[in-house]
């Protein structure tokens, strides 16, 4: 909505018609800890024609990613997006929102809904999954509650090499449940999930167990020592995937895993300064399907026999059962679900599987590259598209001068771990050329 002005009698006016003399009593509920107290610090007002121009210059200052080679991951990846993905995407039927409540004048929007869950489903090879979720980290998080109700346990065990934020975010929906969040060590040589390091008798007493695939390192797990484990305990596997990958790396569903989420924001979505992306959520088994959070639509048939959408398993719903949901979620990104959806349409399996096998050759050839100009590994497990060099630099530091000469670096994993702050994290997508990475390997080695 453009901002719309009002004057000191206007402001009264609305403000009398909410039986309130002041504009204060609208922030009431507000502590008075975390009031400003003080008016904002702006200059002063400038006519619409100087604000655009202002406007426009700030806008200047960032940098063209476009323009910029990268080698930044760490959950945003550049992968390439065929044209059509977004010419599709833009027409005007798609771009209009709309809640799909009223089947009978949704049902363009329900199919393409439909048509997600399906492709979501064949690639992680699960049973169902629902209409998508907000991103790969809410949904890790819907995944642990989920758990927990299923089986009545109050721990959640998680591997410390996810992703840090998912961690975080995690730990905040957990421990506003009372829920106990308990991070999984990794093994410091191979940077893998480090089962050993567990004590026997917790594992009776855990809801879950999340393990990556790929870690937040890049490196790809034994995740069927992982299954086996938590299974033997009578708890959940819960598995982060990511979504390209899935065309090279055994489905989730192959290792037996109860929950699959993941972000699918690589798949035909724009990277937009990180956002926004959309979540998704598979399971297998009717008992956790009809615990599901979010939409769910189904495919039937009217008395006519035509084939019909609609939104199903309703009554789990918050907005339906409030207090009694299964979730608070009763939402979707259904644009960038549908994105991801013409995306995955459009390459089908030989296409998908062609990506993951460009990004897994590709992250081998420079990996091999920074290793001969003496670069160190960090760790050394199979990896797919991302891996950990180490050096004795400030990483931010090199970062500022790649960008100077057009390169995004990688990701400075001193904002992650302390213990890992010698050390970046570089990652390596099908966009890639040999030209790019050998230019990207002279620039550093020049550096030593």
């Amino acid at each position: 909505m453009p901002y719309i002005p009002n004057t000191p009698e206007e402001q009264q006016q609305m403000l009398k018609s909410l039986g309130m003399s002041k504009l204060a009593e609208l922030f009431a509920d507000i502590p008075d800890h975390l009031q400003l107290k003080r008016p904002l610090d702006l200059p002063e007002p400038l006519a619409e024609h100087q604000l655009l121009r202002y406007m426009g210059q700030l806008a200047e200052k960032n940098v063209n990613l476009d323009r910029c080679i990268s080698f930044l991951g760490a959950g945003a990846y550049d992968h390439i997006v065929p044209a059509v993905v977004s010419h599709i995407i833009n027409r005007g039927e798609f771009l209009t929102a709309y809640t799909p409540y009223q089947a009978e004048v949704s049902q363009g929007v329900l199919q393409s809904i439909f048509e997600f869950q399906t492709l979501i489903a064949n690639l992680t090879n699960m049973e169902a999954a629902n209409a998508s979720m907000y991103d790969g980290a809410t949904a890790l998080a819907e995944a642990a509650l989920m758990s927990c109700n299923v089986t009545n346990r109050r721990k959640v065990a998680a591997a410390a090499n996810l992703d840090p934020r998912w961690l975080e975010i995690l730990q905040v929906y957990l421990e506003s449940q009372n829920i106990e969040l308990i991070n999984i060590a990794y093994d410091p040589v191979t940077g893998l999930v480090d089962l050993e390091a567990v004590e026997p008798k917790l594992g009776a007493e855990l809801a879950c167990m999340i393990v990556s695939q790929p870690s937040f390192f890049g490196s790809v797990d034994d995740v069927d020592r992982v299954a086996q484990w938590i299974k033997s305990y009578q708890g959940l596997l819960v598995m982060a995937v990511d979504p390209i990958s899935l065309g090279i790396l055994k489905a989730p569903g192959e290792y037996g895993a109860d929950i699959v989420v993941g972000d699918a924001g690589c798949l035909g979505n724009p990277i937009s300064f990180g956002g926004p992306s959309v979540g998704f959520f598979a399971v297998t088994g009717m008992k956790l399907i009809r615990r599901m959070p979010g939409r769910i639509v189904g495919q039937t048939t009217d008395r006519d026999g035509n084939i019909g959408y609609v939104l199903t398993l309703q009554a789990r719903e918050q907005h339906i059962r409030r207090e009694k949901a299964t979730s608070n979620i009763c939402t979707n990104q259904a644009l960038n679900a549908l994105t991801a959806t013409i995306y995955l349409a459009l390459l089908g399996p030989q296409g998908i599987k062609q990506v993951a096998y460009q990004c897994l050759q590709k992250t081998a050839y420079l990996r091999r590259k920074l290793e001969a100009a003496g670069f160190k590994l960090r760790f050394n497990a199979p990896v797919f598209k991302e891996f950990v060099i180490q050096a004795d630099w400030d990483w931010e530091e090199i970062n500022q001068r790649l960008l100077e000469h057009g390169y995004l670096g990688g990701f400075p994993l001193k904002l992650a771990d302390p213990n890992l702050s010698d050390c970046t994290l570089i990652a390596v997508t099908e966009a890639r050329t040999k030209a790019e990475m050998d230019r990207f390997v002279d620039l550093l080695r020049g550096w030593r």
